[in-house]
């Protein structure tokens, strides 16, 4: 009887753990985590995007930061866009393919840069 009580209170412990994480994080993580993505998606863009702005997804998914990065593309007189995603553990970054302006149609007011 005690090996069963032990073993649900310690079955409940690590549920509860689970949760701990999400609910731990402050509001200064979560913008200090906004900012890396953006700061990382931002210079991942800079050989593709001039005068590049992000709009970051403020959370993420369970692995990833994500982002949509957007501005004239270098060199043309289109705008174009980047789906970047940005590893939480690793913190590396990738950028998706390019999206015209006519395929993603994105509107950031004023700057987004840290």
């Amino acid at each position: 009887m005690t090996r069963s009580i032990t073993r649900n209170i310690l079955a409940v412990a690590a549920f509860s753990s689970l949760a701990l994480p999400a609910s731990a994080s402050s509001d200064d993580a979560w913008k200090e985590f906004v900012a890396d993505v953006q700061t990382a998606c931002l210079a991942a863009s800079e050989d593709m995007i001039e005068d590049a702005k992000a709009v970051v997804d403020p959370v993420g998914s369970e692995n990833y930061g994500l982002a949509i990065i957007t501005g004239k593309a270098k060199g043309a007189d289109a705008t174009i866009s980047h789906i970047c995603v940005y590893d939480k553990k690793t913190k590396a970054v990738e950028l998706g393919s390019e999206l015209a302006g006519d395929t993603l149609k994105v509107e950031i007011p004023g700057s987004t840069k840290p």
